[in-house]
């Protein structure tokens, strides 16, 4: 079965490998790779990489909706959950903004989730 890291474009592949190293000082996580995305884990997805043929399009979790005219897509998807869409189309594009909002996603996805006493 075809996943997303076999079928990207060599630009694409070159910009997640670019990715990755520049989220390396935030800590341990893992990939899942899927037919057509990739996510970046710690407890729960933080990151989803959608590779296209010019582009990486990142889905970024969030807490709180954030404005941004990186930002091509805001979905509130649920009481506290925000999924933040951002096109990379060049190294320069994972800079200190895009790593801030990598590292708040990040965080959040290291927070255990507090279970109900019985």
């Amino acid at each position: 079965m075809p996943n997303a890291l076999a079928s990207a474009s060599p630009l694409a592949s070159d910009l997640y490998s670019k990715l990755k190293a520049a989220l390396v000082p935030l800590g341990g996580f893992r990939e899942e790779v899927k037919k057509t995305s990739i996510h970046l884990a710690r407890n729960s997805a933080f990151l989803g990489v959608h590779p296209r043929k010019e582009h990486l399009l990142v889905t970024i979790k969030s807490d709180r909706a954030t404005k941004s005219r990186r930002i091509v897509k805001a979905e509130q998807v649920s009481a506290n959950r925000w999924h933040l869409e951002v096109k990379i189309a060049a190294p320069s594009e994972i800079d200190n903004e895009f790593l801030g909002w990598a590292r708040h996603a990040y965080e959040l996805c290291g927070e255990k989730v507090p279970t109900k006493e019985r």
